[in-house]
């Protein structure tokens, strides 16, 4: 089974469980595959979204899921990939959130798909020619 990155929306939707078919495809993603891919971008997120609300305790809950997680992280490499992708995507007038960029740079380098509801501005990067693999488990 390939390995898929979740973005941190997908991610969001499976940890609140109130898509179902989100929910069912992580499931059986996650019964082949054996754990779920991350980046270290989406801990960033996911924890400063619940710090900046005071949620002291969420963050505790989600920092204790992460042994179950693959985490990717953002090195040298990966950030220059990023670098490239946001240069290219401000250059042509067509700029996303520097998280956004980052997940996009992880995905592009390892040549995983990434699991994303967010295919508006991901879609921008692989309208650049960047080779972005795209799963949106809200489709049917």
């Amino acid at each position: 089974m390939t390995t898929r990155i979740l973005d941190t929306d997908t991610l969001s939707e499976i940890l609140k469980g109130r898509n179902a078919q989100v929910v069912a495809r992580a499931r059986d993603y996650g019964a082949q595959a054996g754990r779920f891919t991350i980046t270290a971008v989406t801990v960033l997120e996911v924890v400063s979204g619940w710090q900046r609300v005071g949620r002291a305790e969420k963050v505790q809950q989600f920092l204790e899921l992460l042994s179950n997680f693959e985490i990717l992280p953002l090195d040298t490499q990966v950030s220059e990939v990023a670098g490239r992708i946001e240069g290219d995507l401000v250059r042509t007038g067509q700029p996303i959130g520097r998280g956004d960029v980052m997940i996009a740079g992880i995905a592009v380098f390892h040549g995983f798909p990434l699991v994303t509801g967010n295919t508006a501005h991901y879609e921008r990067v692989q309208s650049l020619g960047y080779p972005l693999q795209l799963d949106n488990w809200k489709r049917v």
